[in-house]
């Protein structure tokens, strides 16, 4: 059997604010998960057992009980942000995009569809490469209705003019 390199050992303090973190339920799935493998590992339950009786993995286990002797209480509960992808879009382009949908479709067209604006933008520079769904994911977030006589971009009726 092997031995344990972080070994769990809560507080008074810090045991009672586990077992209200857990039976409140006002806390993320995850962080609650993560309380219950603290409280498990306190009672010296071993890391396979913990994984089962929760449903996790063992590197979870593992890896909260490491972020409980070296970082701490608190950090062992919350989650380290993750980098995900940076924005390619950004509030500028969005504008852009906004206005541009607002104005008259191209000669030989009635409206402007998601292809027509992604070719415009990526014609004008505004970005390298859109796709027609991106276009239609970006315009979702205005209130912008090619349909309408009135545009989402400003409307008069809604400000009394």
């Amino acid at each position: 059997m092997s031995k344990k390199i972080f070994i769990v050992s809560l507080s008074d303090v810090e045991h009672q604010e586990l077992q209200a973190y857990v039976t409140t339920g006002v806390h993320a799935a995850r962080s609650i998960n993560r309380a219950r493998i603290l409280l498990l590992a306190d009672e010296g339950k071993s890391d396979p057992v913990i994984a089962a009786q929760l449903g996790v993995c063992k590197t979870t286990v593992f890896h909260v009980r490491r972020r409980y002797c070296t970082e701490g209480f608190q950090a062992a509960l919350s989650e380290k942000p993750r980098p995900g992808a940076p924005k390619t879009f950004t509030g500028r382009d969005e504008a852009k995009l906004t206005t541009l949908a607002c104005t008259d479709p191209p000669e030989g067209h009635q409206r402007w569809t998601m292809r027509l604006l992604a070719d415009r933008l990526v014609r004008l520079e505004a970005v390298e490469t859109i796709s027609p769904s991106t276009v239609c994911r970006l315009l979702k977030k205005t209130t912008s209705n090619r349909g309408k006589s009135v545009s989402g971009a400003f409307d008069n009726s809604r400000v009394g003019f």
